[in-house]
């Protein structure tokens, strides 16, 4: 599966030396990880907004840029190249 392109996301920003780069709401510490870590363990997203002090905008804009990232075509695929069979021998 392709890395999503955050930088997309207008709801997070990456800075040098800030939790390592890592991507994080926008203006705060939290990254955006935990929204995804957390919801695979069960939370809801009440939990999570309470756990890492988000809003519901905050969190919702990640999910939804998650899933409409789902929805883009692939990336185009390089051709296949032929095999010349005298070369496998």
């Amino acid at each position: 599966m392709a890395t999503l392109d955050w930088s997309q996301c207008p709801a997070v920003e990456s800075i040098p030396g800030k939790r390592s780069g890592a991507w994080v709401f926008r203006d705060t510490r939290t990254p955006v990880s935990v929204v995804f870590d957390n919801l695979e363990v069960g939370a809801s997203i009440n939990e999570i907004m309470d756990w890492f002090h988000l809003s519901h905008e905050q969190v919702v804009a990640v999910i939804e840029f998650a899933a409409r990232s789902l929805d883009a075509p692939p990336p185009p695929q390089q051709p296949a190249q032929a095999v010349d069979a005298h070369t496998l021998r």
